[in-house]
């Protein structure tokens, strides 16, 4: 299990509140809450998260954050997952009025 602030990723819950999600989204948002407050570039989460062999060309992940968007912060009136103009993605573990949500917990640390 992985925690940053108010979601946590188990099954996937914001604030208490289950979110549906893929095993996809899943591997992607793990990937993302383990590299949060970073940009995180395309290459990165393709050779990550999807088989490297993945073309550039592609709009796979950019439908798959789409997806993950739409779960985790539209429903919740956040934008902690953001686009980085030419680079890639940013997961931010501080979502605005909410504050500071702190850095991820792994299932078994204190």
């Amino acid at each position: 299990m992985l925690t940053l602030g108010a979601l946590t990723l188990d099954s996937a819950r914001r604030r208490g509140i289950g979110i549906r999600i893929t095993p996809r989204e899943y591997e992607l948002l793990e990937y993302l809450i383990r590299r949060h407050d970073q940009i995180v570039t395309k290459r990165e989460i393709l050779d990550n998260v999807w088989d490297s062999s993945f073309e550039r060309g592609d709009n796979v992940m950019e439908v798959y954050i789409g997806y993950l968007r739409r779960k985790i912060d539209i429903p919740f009136g956040i934008h902690s997952l953001t686009p980085v103009r030419g680079t890639g993605y940013l997961l931010r573990g501080r979502t605005g009025a909410s504050g500071r949500q702190g850095p991820p917990v792994l299932d078994g640390e204190s």
